[in-house]
């Protein structure tokens, strides 16, 4: 178990997430978690579901915690960290969630000496699937980042990224479940067409890259190998791909992720 106390401002659906499966893990204790969201109802009810604390104001917050994770809308993370730098402890690690703010933009409102960690969750974190990407500054120590990749893998996985790798990040786990529920859809449909309940389409089809995902992470073979397991000579499968290669897939994969990584690079700079 964490012995540290973990604080989160903000409750929303990425904070109940990240608490959920801290809770569910046992890593650590609840009564060592505090949370403070702006409306008092959501302190009141995430205080009730996960037997943690409703801290009565950021700074009563800040004052308490070794881990503080900033859980609010990028729009405003920095404005409530900067009146809340004052009441941290000195060796407190902050762990921010907002998209698209840098490093360098945290550091400038809590301290250029305050140990800081961006990190981004993708929304199946809310299933207890999550890939997050965990982006340490130069103060953090090896400990700290293991302990933080092990909150992240409580309801997930987890990875260490380079800072000017985030944009990549954006395109193939921040974004890519929109991809895949594209994906799920249109294959539902064609169920659909082909008879099939719309209700039991989504079944077969959502199961099938479910399936296919942990194929793929734990099998340890490539995804073409895999792909070719399924390919019989002079089947069904092949000409499924034959005419997938045929409408460009692959490169339509390819040029939209480009243009997402290319708009999350021209937002972090605005």
């Amino acid at each position: 178990m964490l012995a540290k106390k973990i604080g989160f401002i903000g409750g929303g659906n990425m904070a109940k997430a990240i608490i959920g499966g801290l809770v569910n893990s046992g890593k650590i204790a609840p009564s060592d978690i505090f949370v403070y969201d702006r409306k008092a109802e959501t302190n009141q009810a995430m205080a009730e579901q996960y037997g943690i604390n409703a801290a009565e104001s950021t700074d009563a917050l800040a004052r308490e915690v070794d881990i503080l994770f900033g859980a609010v809308k990028p729009n405003v993370i920095l404005k409530v960290l900067k009146e809340l730098a004052g009441s941290l402890k000195k060796e407190a690690l902050v762990v921010s969630i907002a998209a698209g703010v840098t490093l360098d933009s945290l550091s400038s409102v809590l301290g250029y000496d305050r140990k800081i960690i961006r990190a981004m969750p993708n929304t199946p974190s809310l299933v207890s699937e999550g890939m997050t990407s965990v982006t340490p500054n130069v103060l953090v120590e090896q400990a700290e980042i293991d302990e933080v990749v092990a909150i992240f893998e409580s309801f997930g996985k987890a990875a260490v990224v380079d800072e000017y790798l985030i944009h990549s990040v954006v395109g193939v786990s921040g974004s890519a479940p929109a991809y895949v529920f594209m994906f799920i859809e249109a294959m539902a449909d064609a169920a659909v067409l082909g008879g099939m309940p719309r209700a039991q389409a989504y079944q077969f089809a959502a199961q099938a890259v479910k399936g296919a995902a942990e194929m793929v992470l734990t099998s340890g073979k490539h995804p073409a190998e895999l792909k070719d397991m399924v390919c019989s000579p002079g089947g069904t499968t092949i000409e499924a791909v034959k005419v997938l290669e045929e409408k460009g897939m692959r490169s339509a994969v390819i040029e939209a992720m480009q243009q997402c990584m290319a708009k999350s690079e021209k937002l972090s700079r605005s």
